[in-house]
């Protein structure tokens, strides 16, 4: 397979309604960008998944996922779904979300006229693979997740966001909800890792750097070391939030004062019943739940380097 992308073994997968826009203007945009490539549009949430799955079984090479980061998990899991389908098949993204945190951590531009040919002249990149395996209301469920997987305050927020809050308020929704979460009720969450056992009120797990956008959390990851890296924070009261964010916002980050980093290829979280567990920002069922890293799995189309 080539490094760079060929338009005839490549196809993009999106939701006509994207970004409220109406699903004509959105194919006829695409059609127009990227011209010769083959479009799927998805019908339902979930299907993207579908797609992407029927995708590389009729021999697509590169997949790309024009959406936000839950329309680039759910073309993961595709692409996991086809046999072989990381052998056979790479992941590319063009940003439309409201947060695009993983196109963010490629380095991609959110602009779809500037995205696109940064993906035409970019190349490939093997990176670190994370898997979740967690509870659902049919029994226990494994996921690969792209960017980041959290429970505590977080997956709360992200469980009080509705389709409707996104549309009004974008990345504002997602304040709103986590506001709320955090004056509602909140029991630890215990997570497990490198032997310990310890209760906290936000966990959070990056592959990368970068969580809710362009904020670099896990300050030590990157996409390819082999390790998951862990953010846990002490259960706290709101008046203390000001001092976790210095804390991690710092440019000279120390884990201190309840903010606790890890790194490990293996780790888990326990809550009570039904406390929600969110990957890449959807919600996708219940704790406990188990994370592994599979080292350098996946097969990315980034952008080149730019000059320093």
């Amino acid at each position: 397979m080539s490094s760079q992308l060929r338009p005839e073994t490549a196809c993009v997968i999106f939701n006509p309604a994207a970004r409220g826009a109406k699903a004509g203007s959105l194919n006829r945009r695409l059609a127009e960008l990227c011209a010769g490539i083959a479009l799927k549009p998805t019908w339902a949430a979930g299907t993207a998944r579908i797609c992407a799955k029927q995708a590389v079984e009729e021999g697509f090479e590169t997949i790309i996922a024009a959406g936000g980061d839950g329309t680039v998990n759910e073309v993961l899991n595709g692409i996991g779904d086809a046999d072989q389908g990381f052998e056979r098949a790479r992941l590319a993204v063009l940003p439309m979300g409201t947060m695009n945190v993983f196109a963010r951590e490629l380095r991609l531009p959110l602009k779809l006229e500037k995205a696109w040919p940064a993906l035409l002249d970019g190349t490939e990149r093997l990176v670190d693979l994370p898997e979740a395996e967690f509870q659902t209301s049919a029994g226990r469920e494994r996921r690969f997740f792209i960017q980041m997987a959290g429970a505590g305050v977080d997956a709360r927020a992200v469980a009080g966001v509705s389709w409707e809050l996104k549309k009004r308020l974008r990345s504002g929704a997602y304040v709103w909800a986590g506001l709320k979460a955090l004056l509602g009720r909140r029991p630890p969450v215990h997570v497990v890792v490198d032997g310990q056992r310890f209760p906290c009120g936000q966990a959070l797990i990056g592959n990368g750097q970068l969580y809710g956008g362009s904020i670099a959390v896990f300050w030590n990851a990157t996409i390819d070391d082999g390790r998951l890296d862990l953010v846990t924070l002490q259960p706290a009261s709101v008046w203390r939030l000001p001092y976790y964010a210095v804390q991690l916002f710092s440019k000279t980050r120390k884990p201190s004062g309840g903010l606790r980093y890890h790194q490990s290829h293996e780790m888990g979280f326990e809550g009570v019943p039904d406390e929600p567990l969110e990957l890449d920002g959807e919600l996708v069922g219940t704790l406990p739940a188990t994370f592994r890293l599979l080292p350098k799995r996946l097969r990315v189309l980034v952008p080149l380097p730019g000059p320093k």
